[in-house]
């Protein structure tokens, strides 16, 4: 009876241990960060000690990708595996926007709840919630991320520069007063709510262009809002809040395995950093707002730390596009930069078909499965979700996240060369691909450049080819002298265009 008891006993130790084999899944996904904006890429003048200390225990790519320049589709191509141009709609999705991601599609955390994995997304969504039309603020919010493959969600709905600024966890709005219904219009103004335009005296922020419609904790946003006093957010406690709810998650779900995304506000506009850092970088509000980034990133790695959780967690830091420097307010960003290079050696930044718009700081680590130091693969967030597919022992279909790939090698460091391409999406939908050594941008019809915030755009009425092996900076077009590289690129990014 003893022995049969024990065999019993070893079984079901064993799978346990096999359950446990699967790591949990960690991703911290940044806002507007640059290439050049952690000391690990290079920069000088900020320093970013707990995303350093990750890198150094891990994997730094220098070749990773968003697959756009702006936050929605980046957002949905990596949830999805499906690159956001296919589906119209998924531009920078106003503040009332419905759910822009399909129900009865896979979805990457989805795949993950398909292995077993509690699955969370805590901070900024920016991926519409709510059937068409848009969500009622005042009852059940959804279809949301409950309805695409997550077990829990404490939201950022949009941005922090749109309304409503509330959060929504699960289904509800939180702290919400029925006898002070919320509002929202994008198109004409509602209430009598002060505005940014007609009442700058009562901003602790100003606006620089836009972001001059309802006030709200002195910060005039993008859209007008009335209602919801008690549930709305104050801008400098967010960061504090949004990383408690995170490490909430993991702390409920410590015996595993489960996936988390992390999606924090920062360093998007309006930066408005808690007390700690306020002053702390030299920088303004958008250094001070990197910093706070990176206390964000220690807290999770303290308690990974502490509940015994690093060696068998998958982290990832990455952002979801490149840099911009003024985005609308009078934070000081522009003139206290004092020789800081967010972009680093690259051109352009966020909304941008040159490389700084989509090359992001990309960090992997999961010690002793994780090779440490530095890759060069090529990589694009899209595959996260047929990696992770693949880590978990799962096979997607043929018509299952369409253009996501298998690069969990390439996660691993065990593939130095990665994808064959990627695919890169501007602010107006001028596409991009990068093979090899060569980056191919079609012609485009848009604007050059973008004053508002100072940034190139890439969009030129002609092909452009640069050779990033020997002009990273994208300052030389070569299309004229290899019409051949020009020709095979555009048949390649013409088959990619009629994949689907």
């Amino acid at each position: 009876m003893k022995r049969h008891f024990l065999a019993f006993a070893l079984f079901v130790f064993a799978l346990s241990a096999h359950a446990q084999q699967k790591p949990n899944i960690v991703i911290i996904y940044a806002d507007d960060l640059g290439y050049g904006d952690v000391s690990c890429y290079g920069a000088t003048k900020i320093k970013t000690p707990n995303i350093d200390r990750v890198a150094a225990e891990g994997l730094r790519y220098s070749n990773a990708h968003a697959t756009a320049a702006t936050c929605t589709p980046s957002r949905f191509s990596m949830l999805t595996g499906r690159y956001a141009w296919r589906k119209a709609g998924t531009g920078i999705a106003p503040g009332d926007a419905a759910l822009l991601i399909p129900t009865d599609k896979v979805t990457l955390p989805g795949v993950l709840q398909r292995a077993g994995y509690q699955t969370g997304v805590v901070g900024k969504w920016h991926l519409g919630l709510g059937p068409q039309g848009g969500p009622d603020w005042n009852h059940d919010i959804k279809p949301g991320p409950l309805e695409i493959g997550f077990n829990y969600s404490f939201l950022i709905p949009a941005t922090g520069d749109r309304v409503p600024c509330v959060y929504v966890e699960n289904h509800r709005v939180v702290n919400l007063d029925p006898a002070d219904p919320i509002q929202v219009s994008y198109g004409k103004p509602i209430g009598n709510e002060p505005t940014g335009k007609d009442h700058p005296e009562l901003l602790k922020m100003k606006f620089s262009h836009g972001h001059d419609q309802t006030i709200v904790n002195g910060v005039s946003r993008i859209g007008y809002m009335t209602g919801g006093k008690t549930a709305r957010w104050v801008d400098e406690e967010m960061a504090d809040l949004i990383t408690g709810k995170a490490n909430a998650f993991i702390e409920t779900h410590k015996k595993g395995p489960f996936f988390l995304y992390f999606s924090t506000q920062d360093i998007h506009v309006p930066r408005m950093p808690h007390s700690r850092f306020v002053g702390k970088s030299g920088m303004g509000p958008r250094g001070d707002a990197i910093l706070q980034l990176d206390w964000c990133v220690g807290e999770l790695m303290k308690t990974l730390d502490r509940l015994g959780l690093k060696q068998n967690t998958l982290v990832i830091i990455s952002s979801d596009n490149g840099p911009v420097v003024d985005d609308g307010y009078q934070d000081e960003a522009v003139t206290k930069l004092g020789g800081h290079t967010p972009a680093g050696p690259l051109r352009g930044g966020k909304y941008s078909a040159f490389d700084a718009g989509t090359r992001v700081p990309f960090i992997v680590r999961w010690p002793g499965k994780v090779k440490t130091g530095r890759s060069d693969a090529l990589l694009s967030q899209i595959d996260l979700l047929h990696s992770f597919a693949a880590l978990t022992g799962q096979k997607l279909a043929p018509q299952e996240a369409p253009d996501s790939f298998n690069s969990l090698d390439a996660l691993l460091g065990k593939d130095q060369t990665g994808r064959a391409f990627v695919v890169e999406q501007a602010l107006n939908n001028t596409l991009s691909v990068l093979k090899g050594n060569w980056k191919y941008i079609e012609p485009g019809n848009g604007p050059a450049y973008q004053k508002l915030t100072n940034t190139e755009l890439g969009n030129l009425p002609k092909p452009q080819l640069y050779d990033l092996k020997a002009d990273i900076g994208e300052r030389t077009n070569v299309a004229d002298k290899h019409p051949e590289i020009v020709a095979e690129l555009t048949t390649l990014l013409q088959s990619v265009r009629d994949k689907n």
